[in-house]
């Protein structure tokens, strides 16, 4: 009932002989499969003995060595024992088995994986949120400058021919028309480099938060793009907006006699 979970998440078996490692331990060490460790035995017969690496597991909690039963017995040259029992507990008998269990004297501690899966979910979880809601404020933020800085240094470059093209009969909405498609493509233009760089930017943080506590799997999702592009959809629709009313208070005379 507690089985190995690869990071494929399928069930890892473990080999009749030899020892498994975590990949966060074995990076650690610095070995891999077919290499040999030594392992010092701190109970029963202290001593060191020499044991094959045979096979890596890329789990996400912890770092451990893990051995078939049978063989770590052997290795220890110990009779069968146990330290921890696996229970699938039938919720209706809770009570007798809490009742059966404070009579057991050997019996050290009782954990109940359903409920701490759901505390370590909500704790996890109104972290991530959190966390998410910070960085998505700040993309958004980021982004809208970003759109709004550049739509206005367009319209900074380009006053002047915006107005001369007011005097020669072009009406707001053409002018505007012209801007924005300019700013439309660049946006539009944008939106590859910046998923790529994204995925660049998730990959880095993934690899240099991993630790030997905890790590985590990189998951990007299409809906992750439609969302990031969305923002800069927004942010680029809200900085039309204000370029609009600029240039719908654009000064042509002004303007024309500052660039003379």
């Amino acid at each position: 009932m507690r089985r190995i979970i690869g990071a494929d998440l399928h069930p890892v078996a473990l080999p009749e002989t030899g020892l498994a490692l975590s990949g966060m331990l074995a990076q650690i060490l610095g070995v891999r499969a077919g290499d040999t460790v030594e392992l010092d035995m701190l109970e029963g017969t202290r001593r060191t003995v020499t044991t094959p690496v045979v096979a890596t597991v890329e789990d996400y909690f912890g770092i451990r060595g893990m051995m078939e039963i049978g063989a770590l017995r052997k290795l220890m040259r110990e009779a069968p024992v146990v330290s921890s029992v696996n229970l699938s507990l039938d919720e209706s008998r809770r009570e007798d088995f809490y009742a059966a269990v404070k009579s057991m004297p050997t019996v050290g501690g009782v954990a109940l994986q359903r409920l701490s899966l759901a505390n370590f979910r909500k704790t996890v979880a109104l972290l991530i949120t959190t966390m998410a809601s910070i960085y998505t404020g700040l993309a958004a933020v980021i982004a809208f400058g970003v759109v709004y800085n550049n739509a206005r240094i367009s319209l900074s470059e380009r006053a002047r021919e915006l107005a001369s093209l007011r005097v020669l009969g072009f009406t707001r909405g053409e002018v505007l028309r012209i801007l924005l498609l300019e700013l439309a493509i660049l946006t539009l233009i944008a939106q590859p480099p910046g998923w790529v760089m994204g995925y660049g930017l998730a990959w880095v943080m993934k690899s240099n938060l991993a630790g030997e506590l905890m790590r985590v799997r990189l998951v990007v999702e299409h809906s992750t793009y439609v969302i990031a592009t969305s923002v800069v959809v927004l942010a680029a629709v809200a900085s039309a907006a204000v370029i609009r009313e600029r240039i719908d208070k654009l000064d042509l005379v002004a303007v024309l006699k500052t660039r003379d």
